[in-house]
């Protein structure tokens, strides 16, 4: 049994945005970091948007939270006003030590798990969250590699290897993950065609244009392309050098 990976859930809290049926259960055995927030025009000051704003968004809130500790969750939240959606999400993501990000679409009962597997940097923290919010569960993870031109059989089934193994040494059951290899599609394309056939995605964020898929886009966008949730695998964060 692997610890509780911790998962940063952001809900606009006063754009009418709500915790959608059946996330509760999808996260019941992670530690949800329940972020409510609320952009603001530059010229608004936010001590004056918290004054006006904040019972209202605690409110909800506090609905939120018990429907993810009924689940089984562990919960935490935060509250916060900001001029930038997605600076705060990514300090919100760094100080809470978050592996991921749901992009929270509805979830009905979550059988089968897509893993879009880009490469080898990230695998430990992607195990992680998968082996933690899924393993439990018995869902069937299918392990899926958009394969590019320079990369021999060879490379590819290590590589899927090394992830099936470093989920059993969390306590999956190697029966449970299945692999799919990719060879003739774009990333993307290949990663929300394959998905159409899954209850769910997990992605890694291992390059600048899969946080602009996710974030850059207007929800309901990504919402066209993929009807479920989509977990983020973050990328670790480098501490700075010290001069």
């Amino acid at each position: 049994m692997t610890d509780r990976p911790s998962i940063l859930v952001p809900i606009r809290v006063l754009e009418g945005e709500s915790v959608p049926e059946g996330v509760p259960a999808l996260l019941a055995n992670a530690h949800v970091v329940l972020l409510g927030y609320h952009v603001i025009p530059e010229q608004t000051a936010l001590g004056q948007a918290q004054m006006q704003f904040e019972d209202r968004a605690n409110s909800r809130l506090d609905e939120y939270e018990e429907l993810f500790e009924d689940a089984g969750a562990t919960v935490e939240r935060r509250l916060v006003f900001t001029h930038d959606g997605q600076r705060t999400l990514d300090r919100m993501t760094t100080e809470h030590d978050c592996l991921a990000v749901l992009v929270p679409n509805a979830a009905g009962a979550v059988d089968d798990v897509l893993v879009a597997i880009r490469g080898a940097v990230g695998i430990d923290r992607l195990a992680r969250v998968v082996a933690g919010v899924f393993g439990p569960t018995g869902a069937t993870v299918t392990l899926y590699h958009v394969a590019d031109e320079t990369e021999t059989d060879q490379d590819i089934q290590t590589l899927l290897d090394g992830m099936t193994q470093r989920l059993t040494d969390l306590g999956m059951e190697a029966a449970s993950v299945e692999t799919r290899i990719e060879r003739e599609q774009n990333a993307l394309d290949a990663i929300v065609d394959a998905a159409d056939a899954s209850d769910a995605v997990v992605m890694g964020e291992s390059d600048p244009s899969l946080a602009t898929f996710v974030f850059g886009m207007p929800a309901a966008q990504v919402a066209d392309r993929f009807l479920g949730p989509v977990l983020v695998v973050q990328r670790e964060t480098v501490p700075e050098r010290e001069e």
